[in-house]
């Protein structure tokens, strides 16, 4: 039986901390929030709420919802989370995490740079759902793409209250950024440590599960020993009372 989306007026909700290779190092994609919401003016990753069309497991070539929902520690609906995830990270950042036959679309192409552009309004705008959009156009989910991070509920004292579940994914190259607008006052890649910094220094306002986060990938170098720590599930600090206390849950 699938989790309700809200219970307790906490809501499912999936985020994804997008990540790639430069000369410096690995870099994080982040965007701040506009200042209007229950959280405004927060440097994010970008994410959101899980919704009901999420189930969608005819999307998936390579996962199953019993892997997924293993991987998270629940009974069942586990692949709506990487769905979630894919659409918010089309919706948010204009980057497909999605296949056609087993290869990725060319988006150096300006025809298939168009038409997604016009997906991504029709969703946007509530026209179109990700699962349909991945119907008309062959596509699956490269669930191998994205790595399950950790798992966050928002302290009782929050505005709103989020049971999270935090992914990282790699960056292509022949893809970029592009954030939603209405959602997003500015954007950013950046070190890890260098957010940590402005978060330290006043510049940016960062939430616990962010800052978090932002330490634990601040460990590795490139995209690749963060994806492979991240699998393996050693990666996150030891769950304490005060990490508790600010949402952090166990991994599974």
């Amino acid at each position: 039986m699938l989790e309700a989306l809200e219970s307790d007026g906490i809501r499912l909700a999936a985020t994804v901390m997008l990540v790639r290779d430069t000369d410096a190092g690995l870099e994080v994609y982040m965007v701040k929030r506009t200042g209007r919401g229950a959280f405004p003016d927060l440097h994010v990753f970008p994410g959101g709420k899980v919704d009901e069309a999420d189930y969608a497991p005819e999307i998936f070539t390579d996962m199953e919802d019993g892997q997924a929902s293993e991987t998270l520690g629940i009974t069942a609906g586990g692949l709506r989370y990487w769905v979630a995830v894919a659409r918010e990270c089309f919706e948010e950042c204009g980057v497909l995490l999605a296949q056609r036959d087993g290869a990725f679309l060319d988006f150096s192409q300006p025809d298939t740079v168009e038409r997604f552009a016009d997906f991504r309004q029709r969703l946007l705008a509530g026209e179109l759902h990700f699962n349909a959009l991945c119907e008309a156009e062959g596509l699956k989910i490269a669930a191998d793409q994205l790595a399950y991070f950790s798992h966050w509920i928002t302290p009782e004292m929050a505005p709103r209250r989020f049971n999270t579940r935090f992914f990282v994914a790699a960056m292509r190259e022949d893809q970029q950024t592009l954030p939603h607008l209405a959602e997003a006052a500015d954007d950013a890649w950046v070190l890890p440590q260098d957010a940590l910094s402005h978060g330290e220094d006043g510049d940016w306002q960062m939430i616990d599960p962010t800052v978090r986060s932002l330490q634990t990938l601040s460990q590795y170098s490139c995209v690749s020993d963060a994806l492979a720590g991240i699998r393996s599930g050693d990666h996150l600090m030891p769950l304490t009372p005060e990490l508790n206390a600010q949402g952090m849950q166990p991994l599974r």
